[in-house]
C-alpha cells in the first residue's frame, strides 16, 4: 500500500458529469480539534507556532484563521475526543527549512520526517493532546 502521503493526487467529481467545469468544493473553511486542555493548547498554538487568535468564545472555542482556512480548537466532550485517532490538519509552510529550525528550538518532538514526496516536502508534529500537524511544502 502507498502511503497517503506519497499518492498521486486524484480529482473526483460527486455530480459523475463530464460537462461540469467547476468542483462543489472550493476551499477548506476550517478543521476542529478537541482539546483536553485549552490552556496548553493555546501554548502550543500560540506559543510554540506563533499563530495569532481570529476568535475566542470563552476559551472554549479558539480560532486561528490560517491563509483561506481555520484551525479552530475546542474542549473535548463525549462525542469529540482529542489525539490521534481523528482528523489531521496540513499547514502549509512558507519556509519549510526555517520551520524545522523553529520547531527544533522550541523542542518539539517531530513524530514523522521529514520525508520528501514527489509533491512536497513535509513532517508530522503533535500538539499537547497527540492531535497530529503535518507541516507541507509543495515543490
Amino acid at each position: 500500500m502507498i502511503p497517503p502521503l506519497l499518492r498521486q493526487p486524484v480529482e473526483f467529481n460527486l455530480m459523475n458529469t463530464q460537462t461540469q467545469s467547476q468542483s462543489l468544493f472550493k476551499n477548506v473553511a476550517f478543521v476542529i480539534y478537541p482539546v483536553k486542555d485549552v490552556k496548553a493548547a493555546r501554548a502550543f498554538y500560540e506559543g510554540t507556532l506563533g499563530l495569532k487568535v481570529t476568535a475566542n468564545w470563552d476559551d472554549q472555542w479558539v480560532e486561528y484563521d490560517i491563509g483561506d482556512g481555520t484551525l479552530a480548537i475546542t474542549t473535548a466532550d463525549a462525542t469529540h475526543k482529542p489525539g490521534v485517532h481523528g482528523a489531521t490538519v496540513g499547514l502549509e509552510v512558507v519556509d519549510f527549512e526555517g520551520v524545522l529550525d523553529h520547531l527544533k528550538a522550541k523542542a518539539v518532538l517531530i513524530f514523522n520526517g521529514p520525508f520528501d514526496s514527489p509533491a512536497c516536502r513535509g513532517c508530522i508534529i503533535r500538539d499537547p493532546d497527540g492531535n497530529e500537524i503535518i507541516l507541507h511544502a509543495k515543490k
